[in-house]
């Protein structure tokens, strides 16, 4: 009976030695390294290049679109009247430059020609009487005073005749080629404004150019829109990775193109396969630690990603993820 009790005593002494060693290894292992980073995924704006108030939004939040799906419309009454200025410019620059093909009309050049005629005819009247006058000289009639002033006034019959031929052919054979292609220019001029101010009331409709999903709607229906500015987010999902800040002395345990199994706590305790995908070229302080600071040497941080290998479902953007190095 009293071996029974020794050996008791021996084997209870025995397992406290154990546990007690077993314990101390223990606390003396180091720990492993958990680096806890977050979900991030590709975001897309649908904006209007335009101004203006915003008539319908055609999805709500949390709702999936593909491409060419209708986001919003937009009323922009200023891009309109912008059309119709353009279109009466350039109405009348067509008319201009059929002005300019056709030349004048008939009963203007028939009155030129007429003008010309006219002229003609006081031409050879004055040549005839020239003629007299000087004829009456040679004789001694008339005086040289009388002759020259005949003649001047002939000379200057002949000056307004071929003036008045000049117009009269310049009205048959219409504008020059010079004004012809300046008309043909302003004319494609208001085209180009006409085109540019279509492709702004284009942006007055808007649609997905990215698959995704609502994430935010920031500006509401009948609401003003300023140029450029969101008026829904996509949020891309299938375009997510993990970002994470390591510390500098941990930054081998990422190599690019390396795989590193991480836990998502949100999603339960199963673990997920991901790829170093990118290492930021240039570390800073957002998260540091002081080494040898007596040195003043101070340990820096990267940013991270890494892609999952497969595709993760229930997902969601700021869930943690934990990452265990060293193990």
């Amino acid at each position: 009976m009293k071996d029974r009790f020794v050996i008791g005593v021996i084997a209870f002494v025995s397992a406290m030695f154990v546990w007690v060693g077993y314990s101390f290894y223990k606390a003396y292992q180091p720990k492993p390294i958990v680096l806890q980073g977050e979900i991030d995924a590709q975001s897309y704006n649908v904006s209007s290049k335009l101004p203006g108030r915003i008539l319908k939004i055609y999805v709500k939040e949390g709702q999936m679109v593909e491409v060419g799906d209708e986001i919003f419309s937009i009323a922009s009454p200023e891009v309109e009247a912008k059309l119709k200025q353009a279109q009466a410019a350039k109405a009348a620059a067509k008319a201009q430059k059929q002005q300019a093909h056709k030349g004048a009309r008939k009963q203007e050049i028939k009155a030129a020609f007429e003008q010309y005629y006219k002229a003609k005819a006081a031409q050879e009247l004055m040549e005839k009487t020239y003629k007299r006058v000087q004829k009456l000289y040679d004789e001694g009639v008339v005086s040289e005073q009388k002759r020259d002033e005949v003649y001047t006034k002939y000379k200057a019959s002949q000056y307004t005749t071929n003036a008045a031929y000049q117009i009269a052919q310049m009205a048959k054979e219409g504008a020059r080629v010079e004004v012809k292609k300046a008309a043909d220019a302003q004319e494609r001029v208001y085209e180009g404004k006409i085109d540019e101010v279509n492709a702004y009331l284009k942006e007055t409709k808007q649609y997905a150019f990215h698959k995704g999903e609502v994430e935010r709607i920031l500006i509401h229906e009948g609401e003003l829109s300023p140029t450029g500015f969101p008026v829904v987010s996509l949020l891309d999902m299938d375009d997510s990775w993990v970002r994470v800040s390591v510390r500098e002395d941990y930054l081998h345990y990422f190599t690019k193109g390396n795989k590193v199994t991480a836990k998502i706590p949100a999603l339960g305790d199963k673990l997920y396969d991901f790829e170093v995908s990118y290492i930021a070229p240039q570390g800073d302080y957002a998260t540091w630690k002081a080494t040898e600071s007596g040195k003043g040497f101070d340990m820096k941080s990267f940013e991270v990603h890494l892609k999952p290998l497969q595709k993760i479902k229930n997902l969601r953007v700021g869930m943690s993820v934990l990452i265990k190095l060293g193990e």
